[in-house]
């Protein structure tokens, strides 16, 4: 038998005190972007399907969920990444010369969850940063990033750096069909070193060679030396280990609890990226809280190319991960028809305070606020006493 209340798998309610958490959480985190210069947009949740396919990165469109608009016939789709939105919004609506800093919080929907404990329907909390491709942008937006994390309450944080310009200078010359080179980055991922082997048979020794030494260069900055003698000395390869150390070393200078590692066969999203690329990891979560690098290609589509490199992640996630944090003080308030408690009760209100009027007959029942004091009638009127 049906049950009518029942939600479909992996999409759940949000029940008050983790509302509370999400949405103080999303007020702190926006309030931090705008403290960088970040304005708020607040793109549609749905678009026509065209729109969001042509915006979308590798992989991205086969979590869209899709619908046909009954005013107008065409194909829309409810949003499964913000970013090609915000593409759009800086190409073709704000269309600004200069450096535009973007922010934005609001519901995705996935056709299939990322994994198992995740939802399908993400809070998606990100920044973009349109118009400079020097590595200044890149490192603001990992300060923003860590410092997000910091706010939430992730003491514990590593932060994976690497560059998809390496795979880039690796394979320079050298000729693949998409699905040749979708299952190299899948293998190299996956440091699979067997079938690594296999894919990398019929291509030049010194590809080759270069190739089966990625999935051993990961650890700390020592890394980057590493992987300057054993990768070819390619302009792109060069660069790429150029500003990956730069970035270590600035980061390491103001964040100094952060962890930094760098992992340079871990080739998620390479088809969407264009230069570096991170993820954060929390202490014991195996998977990454947040991710996000450089994707200068991101606006061509829309017509306008502009340098751009944001990150993004879910909050109904990030809660999970940090300590709950304590329940807001309330005032405790009798109910009654008087006039003179009813303005004192608004004048709480007025200057900030949450005042609980208990109702008849539930003077016992606990609820989502720590009520520290209450309202009490004295001679001179009603006053706030502590409990």
């Amino acid at each position: 038998m049906s049950s009518a209340w029942l939600l479909p798998e992996h999409i759940a309610d949000v029940l008050p005190s983790q509302a509370r958490r999400i949405e103080e959480l999303r007020r702190e985190l926006l309030d931090m972007a705008r403290g960088y210069g970040c304005e708020l947009v607040i793109p549609p949740l749905l678009e026509h399907l065209d729109s969001l396919l042509s915006g979308a990165d590798s992989g991205s469109g086969t979590k869209l969920f899709q619908l046909v608009d009954q005013l107008s016939g065409r194909s829309l789709g409810l949003r499964a990444d913000t970013t090609p939105q915000v593409a759009r919004i800086d190409a073709h609506l704000l269309n600004r010369r200069g450096v535009t800093r973007l922010c934005y919080c609001g519901p995705v929907a996935h056709t299939r969850p990322d994994g198992l404990n995740t939802s399908r329907e993400p809070l998606q909390f990100g920044v973009e940063i349109y118009g400079h491709a020097g590595l200044e942008a890149d490192l603001e937006v990992q300060d923003l990033a860590l410092d997000a994390l910091r706010r939430a309450g992730l003491n514990k944080v590593m932060l994976d750096l690497g560059d998809a310009r390496l795979l880039q200078g690796v394979l320079d010359g050298v000729k693949l069909s998409p699905e040749a080179l979708a299952a190299l980055t899948a293998a190299l991922a996956a440091k699979d070193v067997a079938v690594l082997t296999e894919l990398t048979a019929g291509l030049p020794a010194v590809t080759r060679d270069a190739l089966l030494a990625l999935p051993s260069l990961y650890g700390g900055r020592e890394v980057l030396a590493e992987a300057a003698r054993r990768l070819p000395a390619h302009p792109l390869v060069q660069a790429a280990l150029a500003d990956l150390d730069w970035l270590a070393g600035h980061l390491a200078a103001v964040h100094p609890a952060v962890n930094l590692g760098f992992d340079l066969a871990d080739l998620q999203g390479y088809a969407y990226y264009t230069g570096i690329r991170f993820a954060a990891y929390a202490e014991g979560c195996s998977d990454a809280v947040l991710r996000g690098g450089r994707y200068d290609e991101v606006g061509a589509v829309f017509g306008r190319r502009r340098p751009a490199a944001g990150f993004s992640l879910d909050l109904k996630t990030l809660v999970t991960l940090v300590p709950a944090t304590k329940l807001r003080a309330a005032v405790r308030a009798p109910w009654g028809e008087d006039a003179s408690l009813r303005q004192a009760v608004r004048a709480l209100r007025e200057q900030g305070e949450t005042v609980v009027c208990v109702l008849p007959g539930h003077e016992h029942e606990a609820d989502e606020f720590d009520c520290d004091r209450e309202l009490i009638r004295e001679h001179t009127g009603w006053v706030v006493r502590a409990l």
